[in-house]
């Protein structure tokens, strides 16, 4: 009897993702059809581009996947304890234009791996979460722009880089520790020039602070999210800013220099909207979490510069019952810091290397010091479009776990 119900399970999932895709396909079928123009524009510029009849929509359909390859030894252990796998880490379909007006544009973005649709639980209706991005962004007024949806939050730079664009095959463990990923909500957007060169940009968002894709609706209350960006000697070739490695090789130096600060009020999960939930003995414990982002991007000429600094606090990080009695559960407080370099050889070649400290609160967290020394190699046949990488990493944990991490990717962009 368990047999079959785990087997109806399965058959049901895979039903599940397989009308997704077919009403993804369906979709852009449909509105081939009943567009004006279709075109297929250079590679990695997006499948095909649809124009509507009366030309008061766009849209282009994009596509990417990576495949990654890892091989994990532990020192300690030996080889009887290493690890290997090979997976589709990323598969995502990509739609993005504008709707009645160039002033509002929307960027639809579905995950189809199962890395991408994995953490469905009860909070999600037990359903894969397929949707990364949902956004509306509407230019009401001269340089405000306001979004609305889900999508990134506006917290450390590395994760706002999107995953097909990274100088390295992965974020770094701060980006893992940290980050603030996604969420539902609206953010306003600014930006002026302080001089002819200095640009000055300003987010200010409030999200539902449960993180993405929840269908039980908002357990604590708000998250509120500020960032401040300067850009000195102006703006980025290609939004440079937001993409690793210096592929455009700036004549000019460049940089960027950013400020978040992230508060989620009563907050329920060990990292902020991230994690896992704190359940105690009357639903939910929730705590005030604080988070701070300091980040800078260099590049010039080829050489480019990446750093970044976090750190998170709780006003009371041990998740309790309404006795008093711990739970188990605790917020993941503390301090992480990560410096990241290239240098390209050449228009194709490029070198980088990393280095990230994780420093999280032991007597909170019961959990040793973190330090990652990462390599890396990058062939780009067509810039982050078409790439090969490769990386070797060396982690120690509190200088007594020693490991090694070899990864493999290759990147292709539609």
């Amino acid at each position: 009897f368990n047999i079959l119900i785990s087997s109806l399970q399965r058959q049901k999932l895979i039903i599940m993702k397989l009308r997704s895709i077919l009403t993804t396909l369906s979709l852009v079928v449909l509105m081939s059809l009943n567009a004006q123009e279709t075109n297929a524009p250079k590679f990695g510029k997006g499948l095909f581009n649809l124009v509507g009849k009366d030309s008061t929509w766009t849209m282009k359909v994009g596509m990417r996947f990576q495949t990654l390859t890892t091989f994990n030894y532990d020192a300690n252990n030996g080889l009887s304890n290493s690890r290997s796998s090979i997976l589709i880490r990323r598969s995502r379909l990509k739609f993005d234009g504008f709707a009645f007006s160039p002033k509002l544009k929307y960027k639809l973005e579905l995950g189809l791996s199962n890395r991408d649709q994995s953490g469905g639980s009860q909070f999600t209706s037990n359903a894969p979460r397929e949707i990364l991005d949902a956004v509306l962004k509407w230019n009401f007024s001269g340089k405000w722009v306001l979004w609305l949806g889900q999508t990134k939050l506006p917290g450390n730079r590395e994760r706002v880089i999107s995953s097909g664009n990274m100088q390295q095959v992965d974020r770094s463990l701060l980006n893992s520790r940290f980050n603030i990923d996604r969420d539902v909500g609206i953010q306003l957007r600014h930006k002026f020039n302080l001089t002819d060169q200095f640009i000055v940009k300003e987010i200010f968002s409030i999200a539902q602070g449960e993180g993405r894709n929840i269908t039980t609706g908002n357990i604590g209350g708000y998250q509120y999210t500020t960032r401040l960006e300067l850009l000195p000697f102006g703006e980025f070739s290609g939004k440079g800013d937001y993409s690793a490695s210096d592929l455009k090789f700036e004549k000019k130096p460049k940089l960027a220099l950013g400020f978040s600060y992230d508060l989620n009020n009563d907050a329920s999960k060990t990292r902020s909207n991230m994690g896992s939930y704190m359940i105690n003995d009357t639903g939910f414990y929730s705590t005030n979490i604080s988070t701070v982002f300091v980040d800078a991007m260099y590049k010039h000429n080829g050489f480019s510069l990446m750093a970044e600094y976090a750190n998170r606090n709780a006003d009371d990080p041990f998740a309790k019952n309404s006795d008093g009695s711990l739970t188990g559960d605790e917020v993941q407080v503390g301090n992480g810091l990560n410096i990241q370099s290239g240098y390209l050889l050449s228009k194709t070649l490029e070198i980088s290397a990393r280095y990230t400290n994780i420093d999280l609160d032991q007597s909170v967290t019961g959990k040793a010091n973190e330090n990652q020394y990462t390599l890396g190699l990058s062939k780009y046949l067509s810039g982050h479009k078409l790439k090969i990488q490769t990386d070797l990493s060396y982690t120690d944990i509190g200088f007594k776990t020693n490991q090694l991490m070899y990864r493999f990717q290759v990147d292709i962009h539609f």
